[in-house]
């Protein structure tokens, strides 16, 4: 089971957290601070797998950022290696090379699409075809909604003249 998922930069800021096991507050924010600060001054030939209480984190680089996944440490961290690249690769999919700043101003997508693919830490889709329907579901949807509220406000521009 996958426990969290962690993305943040080289220098060390959080992009994006998504929490599958009870955390408090304060547990969440030392385990990012604990995890960024043992993952971003390892070398770059360093095995991708680090233990951490009790459980294994493993991460992989993309340019500049760093995408990681707490597992329990029974688990298969190659399997773990295998979702983070599939999850990249539907972020590349959609944003067409993406990039940090694609995660800072569409966080909200990517989200969506890491909500697709994992579910309560566990992988649900593998299909990038079938997650790929479902996200252009989901913008022409709302690209609707959007049509729908600006035609609604001209409506009551034009009532309220």
């Amino acid at each position: 089971m996958i426990h969290f998922v962690l993305l943040f930069s080289r220098q060390g800021k959080v992009r994006l957290t998504k929490w599958y096991s009870p955390y408090s507050q304060k547990e969440r924010t030392k385990a990012i601070r604990e995890l960024s600060g043992g993952i971003l001054p390892r070398g770059p030939k360093l095995c991708n797998f680090v233990d951490w209480r009790g459980l294994k984190v493993v991460y992989k680089r993309y340019a500049s950022l760093y995408f990681c996944m707490c597992i329990d440490s029974e688990d298969n961290e190659l399997e773990c290696l295998e979702i983070i690249h599939h999850y990249v690769q539907i972020l590349d999919r959609y944003f067409g090379n993406v990039c940090e700043l694609d995660l800072i101003f569409n966080f909200h997508k990517a989200y969506f699409i890491l909500d697709e693919v994992l579910i309560a830490g566990e992988l649900q889709e593998s299909s990038k075809k079938s997650v790929a329907r479902v996200i252009a579901a989901q913008d022409s949807m709302v690209d609707a909604a959007k049509e729908q509220m600006a035609s609604l406000s001209n409506i009551i521009a034009q009532a309220t003249r």
